[in-house]
């Protein structure tokens, strides 16, 4: 374990924002986890997990301890001639997970190619992209109580999914640190090309497979989204809201180039994009802080922003949404 005071979040958050946190804390190990918790080791003031940075917003200085979990390896559990269970430490690059699932021939996971992040935040933000999620292919969680340094497994069902949710993100909020996910993947898979924009990537490139898949994922995202490595940004800012389907006709009629995609029954997913670009959002720049010239959905930290600037920018993106279509959107990014 690796317990440093006093240390800058710079490279420890998407945005690229040059914020401190009183203490930074690195875990290795499940046994150094507990000990976080147990009693053994003493840390003043709040705990925050955070996993890549690649989904939070810090506004100013974090007077308490920052956990970075560093669990490790995959491995594939058990395989049946139908599926393959496998297993991820909660400190693997998300990514780096995507590409081995589709090196061994495991299908579920290659649509979610190139999403930033850690294992970890994959149960929490029930992360996902072109169609799929990951609560579709979780079996099971593996938590360490931030109150008593236990462990615990959850399933599937227990983790209480919903659209970019868990219940690690809502009513278990803080209370429990993932270490481990484990995944049940398709040994014989078939391609998921529901989503528009990926089956027309798929053509150009040839007859579908998983590293074609992920290929054409790849290049829809590095096309359309900002590398934050150049420019400071979280991805999607917003969530796509959905709302009744009677809504949904009522906006149509209003405005009929409004993008709508089918969800539950009796309900309809609204393109926040969409919505964000016709209220003149995209490529606006207000000092640093702005809104990506490619996609509305992207807020982006061009250099000098502040976290609150970008907070603002958000409220005032809101704002004009509601004003023109009467819909409230929710953040994807956590506010700190």
């Amino acid at each position: 374990m690796i317990i440093r005071g006093n240390i800058s979040l710079k490279k420890y958050n998407s945005f690229g924002l040059d914020y401190k946190t009183r203490y930074l804390v690195q875990t290795k190990t499940e046994k150094e986890a507990a000990a976080l918790f147990n009693g053994t080791i003493h840390l003043k003031g709040p705990i925050l997990i955070m996993g890549g940075g690649s989904n939070l917003l810090f506004t100013g200085d974090y007077i308490g301890a920052i956990i970075v979990p560093g669990f490790k390896g995959i491995k594939t559990e058990e395989v049946s001639d139908e599926f393959a269970i496998i297993s991820a430490g909660a400190g693997i690059l998300w990514d780096n997970l995507v590409e081995w699932s589709v090196s061994k021939g495991y299908g579920g996971l290659e649509n979610l190619s190139l999403i930033p992040g850690l294992v970890g935040a994959a149960p929490v933000q029930n992360i996902g992209a072109y169609g799929v999620e990951t609560k579709e292919t979780i079996v099971k969680v593996k938590t360490i109580s931030t109150h008593d340094g236990s462990i615990r497994f959850f399933t599937n069902d227990e983790c209480g999914f919903g659209y970019r949710s868990s219940i690690f993100k809502n009513s278990e909020k803080g209370n429990f640190l993932v270490t481990r996910v484990y995944f049940r993947l398709k040994v014989n898979p078939i391609p998921d090309l529901a989503y528009g924009t990926l089956k027309d990537e798929i053509v150009k490139l040839g007859e579908p497979s998983l590293k074609l898949i992920r290929q054409a994922v790849i290049n829809i995202r590095r096309s359309k989204l900002p590398d934050p490595a150049v420019i400071g940004n979280a991805g999607s800012f917003f969530k796509n809201p959905v709302v009744e389907s009677a809504v949904a006709d009522n906006l149509k009629k209003r405005f009929p180039g409004l993008p709508c995609y089918n969800n539950r029954p009796g309900s309809i997913k609204l393109a926040a994009g969409w919505m964000i670009d016709q209220c003149g959002w995209k490529g606006k720049r207000i000092g640093d802080a702005g809104v990506h010239e490619k996609q509305a959905l992207v807020l982006v930290n061009y250099g000098k922003a502040t976290g609150k600037e970008i907070f603002d920018i958000s409220e005032k993106i809101k704002l004009s949404v509601f004003e023109k279509f009467g819909i409230p959107l929710e953040r994807e990014v956590e506010i700190i």
